[in-house]
């Protein structure tokens, strides 16, 4: 049985030869090897990575240019190896490696065998070390949440530490959103079925090097994963985060209406002018953060990315404008001509603004 251990890092300079040298240590024979799959560091990763994989033949690696993520980086390097068992682990140090060699042997066990899980929660010596009280609430309220549509019985599935056979890597990856962080969430509820599973408890341990990749946008990550499994079948998850955006958009736009009409006592159309332009801002940033967070624009490229998003609004206000006004003059109810020129003008921008702002654009202003 040949087995692929799939380390995804970002800006892991430090931990990287101490991950490789502790499984050297650890792991028994020739029948393994590491594939580290870096999402383009800036912190000296790929010259640690190149270096070793000159040296240890165990050593591959791939570096992802323009993309980011821990669950597509999962993805990538299993779909880049021909091993039997895909081993997951973190590059950060904090899965505790010591139970690696028994959750592998467990495949060799058992042929039904579809997933190895490392659990924090099996009650058998599992833990989370030194979290705070809040972080290990959140972890398990998720758990609890994921539970409502998962078939499989797990104590974490949140875990970002597993081994997983080929078989059930082949059956599930084109039904995967690849969104995220939580990658074995997403397996266990793109396979649909109850699995053959195995836990085996650890503790959490705390980093040793780097700085932590998650934040508080990670949770509407989460979320976005559990429902595009529910709902994502009848309409595009991104897309009814972006209609959420405009409506924030939209609370933002009569509000500053109000202050500088009412209150500052503006001109209308000054105040609707200066209120319209508010709100593309506010709707272009809270879509580059959440809505298109995998492909989200940084540095130069935001403004760029806010002038294009304004001028295809813009366009899409006068799709919008046009479409309900054919209707109503064709005897359809006024109502029901407003919202259908709303909602063309809504799939206009959704569509115009992902294929252009953030994913053409970014591309044509990388390359100069």
């Amino acid at each position: 049985m040949f087995t692929s251990i799939i380390i995804p890092a970002y800006n892991e300079r430090d931990n990287i030869p101490l991950v490789v040298d502790l499984l050297e240590k650890l792991l028994p024979g020739d029948n393994w090897e590491i594939v580290f799959v870096d999402d383009d560091s800036k912190d000296g990763s790929r010259e640690v990575l190149m270096r070793l994989s000159r040296e240890n033949p165990r050593v591959r690696f791939i570096r992802r240019i323009g993309r980011r993520g821990l669950a597509s980086a999962c993805l990538e390097g299993m779909a880049s190896s021909s091993a039997d068992v895909f081993a997951v682990m973190d590059c950060d140090l904090q899965h505790d490696e010591t139970i690696l060699p028994a959750m592998l042997r467990a495949f060799e066990e058992d042929p039904k065998l579809e997933l190895a899980v490392g659990s924090r929660y099996t009650g058998r010596g599992g833990g989370t070390g030194e979290w705070s009280k809040s972080r290990v609430f959140v972890s398990r309220f998720a758990t609890r949440l994921g539970s409502v549509i998962r078939k499989t019985e797990l104590t974490d599935p949140m875990s970002g530490f597993f081994a997983i056979r080929r078989e059930l890597f082949e059956e599930t990856v084109r039904k995967m959103t690849g969104k995220g962080f939580k990658i074995l969430l997403d397996i266990v509820l793109s396979a649909g079925r109850p699995l053959r599973v195995r836990e085996f408890p650890y503790e959490f341990r705390t980093r040793q090097h780097g700085e932590s990749k998650l934040d508080i946008v990670v949770a509407f990550e989460y979320l976005y994963l559990l429902a595009d499994k529910i709902f994502g079948r009848f309409v595009p998850v991104r897309f009814v985060l972006y209609i959420l955006a405009g409506l924030s958009g939209l609370l933002l736009h009569l509000a500053v209406l109000g202050a500088l009409h009412r209150l500052a006592e503006w001109p209308f159309v000054t105040a609707q002018i200066a209120a319209t332009l508010t709100a593309m801002v506010s709707n272009f940033l809270v879509n580059n953060s959440i809505t298109f967070r995998q492909q989200r624009l940084k540095g130069g490229l935001l403004v760029p990315g806010l002038l294009a998003y304004m001028l295809i609004c813009g366009i899409g206000a006068v799709v919008n404008v046009q479409s309900a006004e054919y209707l109503f003059e064709n005897n359809i109810p006024w109502w029901f001509a407003g919202a259908a020129g709303a909602l063309v003008g809504a799939v206009w921008n959704y569509a115009v603004s992902t294929q252009i702002v953030w994913t053409w654009l970014p591309g044509v202003l990388r390359k100069r």
